[in-house]
């Protein structure tokens, strides 16, 4: 390493047999959303009063101080994918997060990456033992397609209002998240768990034309 360039008060390493490698990322994770042994004040992934919260973005129950930050990072992960949980069939968005640091707004990598959508078993568990919709798979896909439509159709009248707030369609919270899906700027992230699910995915992601990925939570191939 005599032969390297360095400025005054650099360190050299010499790592020579070792393998240098760029930070991983996190693809599909919860960290600080549960955050390890601390129970019911640090339970922050899934708000299950509701099947239908895409206008929530998990930076907003993400904790930082969460030890699996830490961790992540002692393992080489650099980023993280982090998303609300599974109960709801639309869960909210998907934020990308780098896992140094201690303040949340300092470490995210990108707000809103794409928008959270549960299949399978998660909802009908979840909202069954509720007594309420949905609590069956043919709900579950009922329920996205609904909430699809309607945001296409917020998305058409605020485009026919052409900048006039009189003729502007009472906001919506949740519709307004929607309509970067409807308008393919903004991904699908799916969450499956058995082959029919991922069928479900695709065939939901055709009818509205929606960039999408699907994640398999366990197989039932």
């Amino acid at each position: 390493a005599s032969d390297v360039y360095k400025r005054q008060g650099e360190k050299v390493l010499d790592l020579k047999g070792l393998n240098l490698y760029p930070g991983f990322i996190d693809a599909h994770t919860h960290i600080g959303m549960w955050e390890e042994g601390i129970g019911i004040e640090g339970d922050d992934g899934n708000e299950d009063t509701d099947p239908v919260t895409p206008n929530l973005n998990a930076i907003d129950g993400c904790n930082p101080n969460d030890i699996a930050f830490n961790e992540a990072l002692k393992a080489g992960v650099t980023t993280a994918i982090i998303s609300p949980g599974s109960a709801n069939p639309i869960a909210g968005q998907i934020a990308a997060i780098n896992t140094s640091g201690i303040c949340i707004d300092d470490m995210v990598v990108k707000k809103t990456v794409a928008m959270k959508v549960s299949l399978g078993e998660n909802p009908k568990s979840v909202y069954k033992e509720k007594e309420r919709t949905p609590s069956t798979r043919m709900a579950t896909a009922a329920l996205i397609r609904e909430e699809l439509n309607k945001a296409k159709r917020y998305a058409k009248e605020i485009k026919r209002a052409k900048n006039n707030d009189e003729n502007l369609p009472e906001y919506d919270a949740k519709l307004e998240a929607l309509v970067p899906v409807i308008k393919g700027k903004l991904p699908v992230h799916f969450h499956a768990h058995r082959t029919d699910d991922i069928f479900t995915a695709i065939r939901i992601a055709k009818e509205f034309n929606l960039r999408y990925s699907i994640a398999v939570s366990y197989t039932h191939l």
